[in-house]
């Protein structure tokens, strides 16, 4: 059996080994178009940075130890220019040579990966603008920072990359701006949660110029001018897009392969195209989500991995299946860590899916053992059912591990009340007794038992300041002085059973306090005397993060400019 593969790095290479452990007999053929059969995609923003420092870090393996270990014909500087499925060939060039040759298969596996997205703007060509995708870009990006000395850069775009990006040139010195259509960072949080990543990144020195529309750029002054649709240009030594990537599936569409959303190429859940013979993985290919069923884009290195092993069994005549993609994922922003899992509750009300929410703030190991930190958790689970959905964390030290753990619960069908009855490791320095994945479960048991109502960041516009309600702060007097949201009033909670006499019998009461724990704790003191209460999801913390962030933003979209 001879089968020739499309692309190296995730995917391809990860099939290409694959095959040979499970048929040491076939021929293996990898054609790849770049330097570099197999690179640490991840990890080329950090390299800019210097916190890799060299360069053969970034390779994972080359034709010459590929071959070595697996016998596998690793070809880079080749590029396949198209597929002829009736022959079972595709052909070829040497980007080195220029020698064009035909190479014909048993069993083809496509691995192109996907694209940066490059949108036909004036003057998007300039030598200044870069996209960061490959090792050779990386190189290009390097060597001009080393030789130009560039004191500023805009990125445009504020995803993964984007946001990696941002925090690497920061660290170079660079004065840094992201500017994006979208008023947030990292589409896959929700905008509540991309606050607090938002806040980091200024807080860093990094401006942000969100909700506006590049339009194109033009040369001047030794560097670029970034034009906005509906502010004043910004200004930079040198421009990075990173606005995200679209499949290259180019070849296939031109093979007569059928494709799927955003031009991706169709796969089953063999990873089989509609040509008999043709496998796809990786970032090219259209996948189901795997908490919503629906069809989607998923461009992870894990998925890619798992999608290049799977493919690789059933060319050698297994059956394995890829159940699909849930969008584990986990970024560095400066101090803190975010990762999510599942879709947000944006996503789920896009989809008209029934959703709520739990927000807390647990410490990251037991409050009495020294340098625990705070973390935020949104989790997001179906109305009724308590089915989960997703989450999000953003935090300091163990949101990896969190996020893993509630990613497991998701794949494994556990529904949000379950999370309380995971029998996860504790001991001081790594937990609490209760871990923050129980905590959630415990206020979602709640929830959907209706023992405690919420109310959200959402409503508290909504509520009426006429009386009609009683509006309650159950913080420290302390806290309170400190900040606090129009039209509540402070009653400490270990003051309340005392004070219930201040509180007008009769009228629906909405309480916060500073996490959301204590206002739970009033709320059921309040239940308990016969009030009809709510409490606030996330707390004040959360809240005045959230305001502030969003204050930052209109103010910035105002005056075409972040300020902060």
């Amino acid at each position: 059996m001879k089968v020739v593969i499309v692309g190296g790095v995730a995917g391809g290479a990860t099939a290409a080994a694959r095959i040979r452990r499970l048929d040491e007999q076939a021929e293996i053929v990898v054609f790849e178009r770049s330097g570099y059969v197999s690179y640490a995609n991840c990890g080329l923003p950090y390299y800019i940075g210097g916190v890799i420092e060299d360069p053969e870090e970034l390779t994972l393996q080359t034709p010459e130890s590929f071959f070595s270990r697996f016998r596998v014909d690793m070809r880079v500087h080749h590029e396949v220019m198209a597929i002829h499925p009736e022959r079972k060939c595709v052909s070829v060039r040497n980007l080195e040579s220029g020698e064009e040759f035909e190479e014909c298969y048993d069993k083809l596996l496509l691995s192109p990966g996907a694209r940066p997205a490059q949108p036909k703007l004036p003057g998007a060509g300039m030598e200044k603008i870069f996209t960061l995708r490959t090792v050779e870009d990386t190189f290009r990006i390097k060597n001009y920072i080393q030789n130009a000395h560039p004191k500023s850069a805009v990125l445009a775009g504020g995803g993964f990359i984007g946001l990696e990006l941002a925090e690497n040139l920061r660290k170079l010195g660079m004065e840094v701006t992201i500017v994006q259509r979208p008023k947030q960072l990292m589409n896959p949080f929700d905008p509540d949660m991309a606050a607090l990543l938002h806040n980091e990144a200024r807080r860093h020195g990094v401006k942000l110029a969100l909700g506006h529309l590049v339009e194109g750029f033009e040369e001047k002054n030794g560097g670029v001018d970034v034009l906005l649709a509906d502010a004043a240009p910004l200004h930079a030594d040198m421009v990075v897009l990173a606005i995200g990537v679209t499949p290259d599936s180019h070849l296939a569409k031109e093979a007569g392969l059928k494709l799927g959303v955003k031009g991706s190429i169709l796969v089953n859940d063999r990873m089989e195209t509609s040509v008999p013979d043709i496998y796809a993985v990786g970032d090219a290919v259209q996948v189901k989500h795997f908490v919503t069923g629906e069809d989607t884009l998923i461009a992870l290195a894990g998925p890619a991995n798992k999608q290049g092993r799977i493919a690789a069994d059933n060319i050698c005549g297994g059956d394995s299946r890829y159940a699909g993609s849930q969008g584990s994922s986990v970024i560095q922003v400066f101090d803190l860590t975010a990762a999510v899992t599942g879709i947000n509750e944006t996503t789920a009300q896009r989809l008209g899916i029934q959703a709520d929410t739990v927000v807390l703030s647990p410490m990251s190991h037991a409050g009495y053992y020294p340098g625990g930190k705070l973390m935020t958790m949104k989790v997001v689970f179906e109305k009724g059912s308590g089915r989960l959905l997703g989450a999000q964390i953003v935090g300091y030290d163990g949101v990896d591990k969190r996020i893993d753990v509630l990613a497991t619960a998701i794949r494994a069908g556990l529904n949000g009340v379950q999370l309380k009855e995971l029998d996860l490791a504790y001991a001081p320095p790594y937990s609490s007794a209760k871990d923050p994945v129980n905590m959630a479960g415990f206020m979602i048991e709640n929830i959907v038992n209706g023992l405690v109502k919420q109310f959200h960041m959402e409503d508290l516009e909504r509520l009426p300041r006429d009386g009609s309600v009683t509006l309650l702060d159950a913080r420290t007097r302390e806290e309170f002085a400190q900040g606090s949201v129009d039209g509540f009033v402070n009653i400490p909670v270990d003051e309340l059973r005392e004070r219930l006499g201040e509180i007008a019998p009769g009228k629906p009461v909405y309480v916060m306090c500073q996490s959301g724990l204590r206002s739970y704790v009033a709320c059921r003191i309040l239940a308990g005397n016969g009030f009809d209460c709510w409490n606030f999801s996330g707390g004040f913390r959360f809240y005045d993060a959230v305001t502030q962030d969003r204050c930052l933003i209109e103010q910035a979209y105002a005056c075409g400019m972040d300020r902060s």
